[in-house]
């Protein structure tokens, strides 16, 4: 008797989960179709505008998109101004960019939509055409985010850094509910895109305090790294991410990680530390060997990513201004 009570009870329970889940606002590709029909080509335009003023910007509103998600979930909140602004935690400050042309999008956006379509969204989408301007894939967006209320700068240390070691990479892309293909396929976006001397110089000198380099960077690389980047140098001057396709979304990233020539210690990590030997070296050479399968996990990667707690429904505002709370 007892046992069938409690069969019922599991099962009302199941069934009350399915409903929840059924009803539960999920993001749908044609949300705006019929609210704001022409969203995508306003987006667009802005967009292409802004990379034919300067073509790293691409990467920058790609990067914008990543910090985002993985602080507060995709809400926007890194675009938010005030005292606890994620634009100047350790990961953000003076690194962070792409901020005016958000505001220029946004700006279009309201003109023709006004108070219909979130800074989220108009990020996302960003994003997105940023990787196609670039050369690289289309996918169709997931839209219906919203904005959130509150930034968060001391969760922006979540954010992966190029001074991790692949386990603490791991973890943090795990905690936001990525794995391990995640990792490799979203650090392909390094495909495109400059790095400062401060992010690297740590490999050219006196790696992990041995008094030697990074043993992992190509001879000749290192040699003109080291004159780039010289000792007491400008840590601000900036060089490619993915030498010899600066400015191409294409899988030459990889490719350079297989010779020895990534950049970042976290990207070389992927293909020469003794954690990646199980984990990343085989879908580093995968990628290498086959660009339309580091395309395809990219798309699904990116629609991961940009689902990372989204606020959708009655949560969150839609902002006039993305810089602003209730604007």
């Amino acid at each position: 008797m007892d046992r069938s009570r409690n069969l019922k009870g599991l099962i009302r329970l199941i069934i009350f989960v399915m409903l929840f889940m059924a009803v539960r606002p999920q993001l749908t590709t044609d949300f705006y179709s019929k609210s704001c029909p022409n969203l995508l080509q306003i987006v667009r335009k802005e967009v292409i505008k802004a990379v034919k003023a300067e073509t790293r910007m691409a990467a920058s509103l790609l990067r914008l998109h990543f910090h985002d998600c993985f602080v507060n979930g995709c809400d926007a909140s890194i675009l938010l101004d005030g005292s606890d602004s994620e634009k100047f935690s350790l990961a953000n400050n003076n690194s962070a960019r792409g901020y005016e042309v958000i505001d220029s999008i946004k700006t279009a956006v309201e003109n023709k939509c006004s108070g219909v379509v979130s800074c989220a969204d108009i990020l996302t989408i960003a994003a997105r055409d940023s990787v196609v301007l670039s050369g690289g894939p289309t996918w169709k967006v997931p839209l219906g985010r919203r904005d959130g209320f509150v930034a968060n700068q001391s969760a922006s240390s979540n954010l992966p850094s190029p001074f991790d070691t692949i386990d603490q990479i791991f973890k943090k892309f795990s905690d936001v509910g990525l794995n391990i293909s995640d990792v490799v396929a979203l650090s392909g976006a390094h495909t495109i895109g400059l790095a400062k001397c401060s992010l690297f110089s740590n490999r050219l000198f006196d790696f992990n305090q041995t008094g030697s380099p990074d043993p992992t960077v190509d001879p000749g690389v290192l040699s003109d790294l080291q004159s780039f980047c010289p000792v007491n140098g400008d840590g601000n001057r900036m060089t490619s991410l993915d030498r010899n396709s600066t400015d191409l979304f294409d899988n030459h990233y990889f490719n350079n990680l297989i010779n020895n020539k990534g950049l970042l210690s976290s990207d070389q990590a992927l293909y020469s530390s003794s954690e990646a030997q199980s984990t990343t070296k085989s879908i580093v050479e995968s990628y290498n060997k086959n660009p339309t399968l580091f395309f395809s996990d990219f798309v699904n990667s990116m629609i991961r990513m940009g689902n990372i707690s989204p606020l959708t429904g009655s949560n969150g505002e839609i902002r006039k201004n993305c810089r602003t709370v209730g604007s």
